[in-house]
């Protein structure tokens, strides 16, 4: 299997993938008031359901890197989909606390290396100057996968319960699994072979060292760590009790603002990648104006002491979602400043950023949602939610900070090696000229 026609193949059965993982990933998102009722949970309850997942995934992401730069994407895909297909089993099955983490953690060990193995693929299989493009398509098509779990997965789960929903998931993901095995491939290596058993046979921290020290890989990492994060915590678990709840939206409502989330950033995500591709100099400027239009957006929402209209609800969803595509500005950062033989474990590491935050950001809402209620309540108030969703405003924070210092070390090391970033005031007066 060679040429275009082996790379479309590839690249299909890898998106494919993908797009199983994120429903996989998301479902719990449209069951979190199940959730509530099956396991009694509290709210930090319910939000250590999605901590658990998203830290076992954040956990593995440089280890996940390391085996994909070892082993090769095959493996690492279609190992991770079956690996998350047991978990699923389990979750369809648990009728506990403690096997329910169980299965959360089996889902997001299986997660771990698949979206990088993807950009590894495209990275591998396509030109240089489509990559940027193609990465935010990976995206776009995985984030089509929050669409299924708004839809899908929350009409089989009110029509036929959660058994037979997490069941049926479980049975897609080894079919998923059985498509990786056989579609995925990797081209013929053109790093040496002995500069890639080098690499695998490196200590852990020193391959993390050395994956991580080029500062634009660094920006990467606080690129993906501060874009995302708001879409995460609502997509994956308080958005649809927040909407339910707190703005008395209907279950099909907030399955529609859900959607609306996830058509932004597929209607973002090539925007973005032309971008990245036309102005690679220019890429921070994305996330920047992403962390900024993203607090706005909070800020107009959280102000108001009543519940908000549709409208402002469904523009909120719209602003906030573009954060996903804009976060793998960040994998392109890292595969403009990696070497080949450090890829995986670089894409890894800058992974790891937008998922500690969004682990940051859904546990703080659980923990202040349960310290500002009343004990043993399982629905919280708008004031609440209120209070709880401003505590983001740290990560927020956090994550601009790196953003822009990693930058100036970035240019500083761009300069060194012969490419200077001009100044804008100087770009708009030579095109005037």
């Amino acid at each position: 299997m060679a040429g275009r026609r082996g790379a479309v193949v590839v690249y299909t059965a890898a998106v494919v993938a993908y797009l199983a993982a994120v429903v996989h990933r998301t479902a719990l998102g449209v069951a979190g008031v199940e959730a509530i009722d099956r396991f009694a949970l509290s709210a930090t309850g319910l939000a250590s359901f999605s901590v658990v997942q998203l830290a076992v995934y954040a956990a593995l992401q440089i280890p996940a890197g390391q085996l994909l730069d070892r082993f090769g994407a095959r493996v690492l895909v279609a190992g991770g989909s079956l690996v998350m297909a047991v978990g699923q089993a389990l979750l369809a099955w648990a009728d506990d606390v403690p096997t329910a983490i169980v299965a959360r953690v089996l889902i997001g060990a299986g997660d771990a290396g698949i979206f990088i193995s993807a950009c590894r693929l495209v990275a591998e299989w396509f030109p240089p100057r489509q990559v940027p493009v193609l990465v935010q398509l990976t995206g776009l098509i995985g984030q089509s996968g929050q669409i299924v779990s708004a839809l899908g997965v929350a009409w089989l789960l009110h029509a036929r319960g959660w058994g037979v929903t997490f069941g049926t998931l479980a049975v897609v993901g080894v079919l998923v699994a059985a498509a990786a095995w056989a579609g995925v491939r990797s081209p013929a290596p053109t790093t040496p072979a002995e500069a890639i058993a080098s690499a695998a046979r490196a200590r852990f921290l020193h391959a993390v060292r050395d994956a991580a020290r080029p500062a634009g890989t660094r920006l990467g990492f606080w690129s993906h760590f501060v874009a995302p994060f708001s879409a995460n915590v609502v997509a994956l678990l308080w958005g649809v009790p927040f909407f339910v709840t707190a703005q008395g939206r209907t279950p099909g409502e907030a399955s529609l603002l859900l959607s609306v989330l996830t058509a932004s950033a597929m209607v973002t995500g090539p925007v973005v990648g032309r971008w990245t591709a036309r102005h690679p100099l220019r890429r921070s400027w994305s996330v920047l104006a992403s962390a900024v239009t993203t607090l706005a957006a909070w800020v107009w929402l959280l102000v108001p002491d009543t519940p908000r209209p549709l409208w402002q609800l469904v523009v909120f969803c719209v602003v906030v979602g573009a954060g996903g595509p804009v976060s793998l500005v960040g994998i392109d950062f890292a595969r403009t400043f990696t070497a080949a033989d450090r890829l995986g474990t670089a894409t890894g590491f800058v992974n790891t950023g937008g998922f500690t935050s969004s682990i940051v950001g859904i546990l703080a809402v659980g923990v202040v949602l349960q310290v500002a209620s009343p004990p043993g309540a399982t629905t919280y108030s708008l004031d609440a939610y209120r209070l709880a969703f401003a505590v983001l405003l740290v990560p927020w924070l956090v994550g601009v900070v790196g953003v822009l210092r990693n930058r100036r070390l970035a240019r500083a090391d761009m300069a060194e090696a012969g490419t200077v970033v001009p100044p804008i005031r100087e770009v708009l007066r030579r095109r005037r000229g």
